[in-house]
């Protein structure tokens, strides 16, 4: 498997118990599988609930690089939202990680992830 970047909408679904999920977080576990996620993902849908524990119990294995904008990052994310004519930062940043790493994007909002780019491999939860 090649390297994931999981967005707000993969992360939910691992929570609500979406088998999929559950399964590529398995994978991503056992098989040292490359995967990001950014840390404006984990705002948007940090609550701290008990429900959420699935999204906890894989963020402790250290098996997600959790990626932090930087000054750097954040221009190359503005540079790409202009050149598309978007506004979503994180979702820019959630492509940018992906073309960086030439991964993988499981995604519940591929339309506006695809506006950004086009020719990300995404798949839809």
């Amino acid at each position: 498997m090649t390297a994931v970047v999981l967005d707000a909408g993969a992360l939910i679904g691992l929570e609500r118990g979406d088998r999929r999920m559950t399964a590529l977080a398995m994978v991503i576990v056992r098989n040292e599988v490359p995967a990001f996620v950014p840390a404006g993902v984990i705002a948007q849908i940090w609550r701290g609930s008990s429900r959420q524990h699935p999204i906890s119990r894989l963020l402790a294995t250290g098996a997600i690089r959790v990626d932090c904008m930087d000054d750097a990052t954040a221009r190359a994310v503005g540079i790409m939202l202009g050149a598309s004519g978007t506004s979503d930062v994180v979702d820019g940043h959630v492509v940018l990680l992906a073309r960086r790493a030439r991964a993988t994007v499981y995604t519940s909002d591929s339309g506006d992830l695809a506006r950004i780019d086009p020719s990300l491999d995404i798949v839809s939860v």
